[in-house]
């Protein structure tokens, strides 16, 4: 697979805290059984109203937001229920990175498992990032995200750190899922079963 070292794109803000995952994909969309369309379903209850007309008011539904690769949040991100469709919407619909203060622990675990970058930083710095993509001026903000320096780069010259532990740095770059993962430190695992059982016969199975 090809690596990942590298994001860049225009960048939509969606200031919500709590944005759990029933927002991010409702139920009625949960009933297929493959990944097929789920973009159609990506927030659809903030981007179309009772009657399916879409919103006016949903950054996602205008003009300047088209394309956009990067979705700025709030706090607490991907809440709620264990959904692995909510990330898989967010690729379809075309985002390769979420960048928010904080995310819900199993939604981080799914997003890094499936190759969505999720970006943590500080409330100040995302404040500042929501504000530059929902400046006015042109089109949307481009962001350019160094996976292996793990930074944020502005078109206005400000750089912020996110932190990446090496496990989900590693699945992101290369493209790797937790079975990935536990394959490729096979020999290491085949190692250690010989020498426990060298030293603990008695604990193999016949």
């Amino acid at each position: 697979m090809t690596k990942l070292t590298f994001i860049e794109g225009s960048a939509a803000p969606l200031p919500l805290d709590n944005l759990d995952t029933d927002q991010i994909m409702p139920k009625q969309f949960l009933r297929i059984i493959d990944k097929a369309g789920l973009s159609d379903g990506l927030l659809y209850d903030l981007r179309f109203d009772a009657g399916g007309v879409p919103r006016a008011d949903c950054v996602l539904n205008q003009a300047r937001y088209r394309g956009v690769r990067i979705l700025i949040g709030g706090a607490n991100f991907g809440c709620g229920s264990s959904r692995e469709h909510a990330v898989w919407g967010l690729q379809q619909y075309g985002f390769a990175a979420v960048i928010a203060p904080s995310f819900a622990e199993i939604f981080y675990s799914n997003a890094m498992n499936n190759r969505l970058l999720l970006v943590q930083l500080e409330r100040a710095e995302v404040n500042q990032l929501l504000a530059l993509s929902a400046a006015p001026e042109g089109g949307a903000a481009v962001l350019q995200i160094d996976i292996g320096q793990q930074k944020v780069f502005t078109p206005t010259g400000q750089v912020f750190s996110f932190p990446l532990g090496a496990r989900h740095k590693r699945m992101v770059i290369d493209g790797m899922d937790t079975v990935d993962l536990t394959l490729a430190a096979l020999p290491e695992i085949e190692a250690f079963e010989r020498a426990h059982f060298t030293r603990r016969p008695w604990a193999a199975v016949m």
